[in-house]
């Protein structure tokens, strides 16, 4: 809903709205030239969570996502690509954003019911910490289930606390490849010693917001832009008034120069197509003892792979979880 606003805000003004935390793929029917998407569509990671159903070979996944936007999202892809590798979701568990303990461990009664041991979990790390805590209470963590998460808690892990991390071995994750380059080496170094408390580091969120600011620099500078030429309309009553604002004139040519722009970021490749991010490789991980093991990655060219660049595809037993 915020990203449908500032959306219409910049399409009226003429001014580039950039998002690097707006996932959801509705987004992708607003036909706004001004709305720069700097981070990965959530649909784009649906065929590399299907490559590992497929890859084991199973037949009914569950889907449980978060009852918002953001969950219902990805339904229509997910549940398309799982067919086309004939895999069947015979439930949808939608769960409530701000669910009480009771009402998540009623739902998982419910999944306990059910022949099939297979989910995909989609939801943000505050659910999903407390998903999985109570699905360890009630025995759903043994090697007779499988679970595999999105990028909307694979991103976060970093930043988990142990005891969340701790209910959620065995777990299959994906999220987009990050290079570890030495700049993004060099930034993180940076980004410690700046900050006086312990931190995780910064998130791919993070990273693409640090490149969306590098973009927009570039950007700004190619358009060789001074000045703000921002005209207030005249029958406007007040600076805030937003029904009569009035029209950037320069940001016809600014959002001209973000969509030619492209560079090696601390995420990987910047580049702009049909004002979204291109998708990267997505890494998979296996949630073990120590943290999240890297186990392969997913391209669109060569499926999945034990490593990138290469064009040996990952067997089964290098997927099989470990706890």
């Amino acid at each position: 809903m915020q990203a449908n606003f500032l959306i219409d805000l910049g399409d009226k003004a003429q001014v580039p709205i950039i998002s690097f935390s707006a996932t959801s793929p509705s987004l992708s029917s607003i036909r706004s030239p001004y709305f720069i998407r700097a981070t990965q569509n959530d649909s784009s990671q649906v065929n590399a969570v299907t490559a590992i159903i497929q890859a084991f070979g199973w037949r009914e996944v569950v889907l449980i996502y978060v009852d918002n936007e953001f969950g219902e999202g990805i339904i229509p892809f997910i549940t398309d690509a799982l067919e086309k590798v004939n895999a069947r979701v015979p439930y949808r568990s939608a769960i409530p954003s701000m669910a009480t303990d009771d009402q998540i461990v009623a739902e998982l009664y419910k999944l306990m019911t059910m022949q099939t041991r297979v989910f995909i979990v989609h939801v943000l790390t505050s659910l999903g910490s407390r998903l999985f805590t109570k699905a360890r209470q009630l025995g759903m963590m043994s090697e007779d289930y499988a679970w595999i998460i999105t990028d909307g808690i694979t991103n976060e892990l970093n930043s988990m606390d142990p005891s969340d991390m701790a209910s959620m071995l065995g777990v299959i994750g994906v999220k987009p490849y990050v290079p570890k380059t030495k700049e993004l080496r060099k930034f993180m170094t940076r980004w410690q010693q700046n900050n006086p408390t312990p931190s995780p580091g910064i998130n791919i969120l993070g990273l693409w917001g640090y490149d969306s600011a590098i973009a927009l620099a570039m950007s700004v500078e190619k358009a060789k832009l001074t000045n703000a030429n921002f005209q207030m309309s005249k029958n406007s009553r007040s600076a805030t008034d937003l029904e009569r604002f009035g029209i950037s004139k320069d940001g016809p040519e600014l959002i001209q120069a973000l969509s030619n722009t492209t560079f090696k970021g601390l995420a990987g490749n910047f580049q702009l197509l049909d004002g979204q991010l291109q998708s990267s490789p997505y890494q998979i991980v296996n949630l073990v003892g120590h943290g999240a093991r890297p186990i392969g990655y997913w391209t669109k060219e060569t499926g999945l792979v034990r490593e990138l660049n290469s064009l040996k595809l990952l067997g089964i037993l290098s997927l099989t979880p470990q706890k």
